[in-house]
């Protein structure tokens, strides 16, 4: 009997985090003016001798094909972009913001990732924000 509660709770946990909704205003902020979300997720700003429209480009394709994430809100014209990246077991949602501005050097770009669930995120939003940047080549 124990048991089938515990498995009820399990998919009840399951429901609510896989179905929760995604809210694109809360997430969509902008990185540059946004503040460090310290345990929470990480925030990257770096120069890059590309131009903005194509640093934002480069960030887009790798996140376009990066495992369990999708596009939630934004647009290269708007120069800046929001993706969510569910984590593989519990399906936990990461928000991942992408903003470029000119730069002396070509762009600056803003990477904010943050956690919707849970108190520190063990490093999972800055390793991605390093993939990111890696795969990207900026």
């Amino acid at each position: 009997m124990a048991l089938w509660i515990l498995l009820g709770l399990f998919l009840v946990l399951q429901a609510v985090i896989r179905l929760a909704p995604t809210d694109p205003a809360r997430w969509h902020v902008d990185p540059f003016a946004a503040a460090d979300p310290g345990r929470r997720g990480a925030k990257r700003l770096l120069a890059v001798p590309h131009p903005p429209a194509e640093a934002l480009a480069q960030i887009d394709a790798v996140a376009a094909t990066w495992p369990r994430t999708r596009h939630i809100a934004g647009s290269a014209g708007e120069g800046r972009m929001s993706y969510v990246t569910r984590s593989g077991f519990w399906g936990l949602p990461d928000y991942t913001t992408v903003a470029v501005r000119p730069h002396e050097a070509g762009a600056e770009l803003a990477l904010l990732a943050r956690q919707r669930f849970g108190r520190g995120d063990f490093g999972t939003n800055a390793a991605r924000l390093r993939d990111w940047i890696a795969a990207a080549g900026v």
